[in-house]
C-alpha cells in the first residue's frame, strides 16, 4: 500500500511540476463534412492556452463557418485564429 501512496505522490509532484507555456494560443478550428452522416454539417473547436489557463469547447453545427465568424465578431474571441481543416 505505501509503494501505490509513494507512486500517487510523485506522479502528482510531477504533474505540478510541468512546465507551463508563456505563449498564449487561442484558436478556433472548424472541421467541415466528416462525418457522411450529417453532410454539411462541421465541428467547431474554441481553444485557449497559456499562462492563464486551459479551456477548450466543442459544438456539432449546421453551418460551423458561419458559427465561428459570429464567435470572431464578439469581443471575447476577436485574437482568436481561426483554422479551417
Amino acid at each position: 500500500m505505501d509503494k501505490i501512496r509513494a507512486h500517487r505522490e510523485e506522479l502528482k509532484r510531477l504533474w505540478f511540476n510541468l512546465p507551463v507555456s508563456q505563449k498564449e494560443v487561442k484558436t478556433i478550428t472548424v472541421k467541415i463534412g466528416k462525418n457522411k452522416h450529417w453532410p454539411g454539417y462541421g465541428e467547431v473547436t474554441i481553444m485557449s492556452d497559456g499562462p492563464n489557463g486551459y479551456s477548450h469547447f466543442s459544438t456539432h453545427q449546421e453551418y460551423p463557418l458561419e458559427y465561428a465568424k459570429d464567435r470572431m465578431n464578439e469581443e471575447q474571441y476577436k485574437e482568436y485564429k481561426l483554422i479551417v481543416k
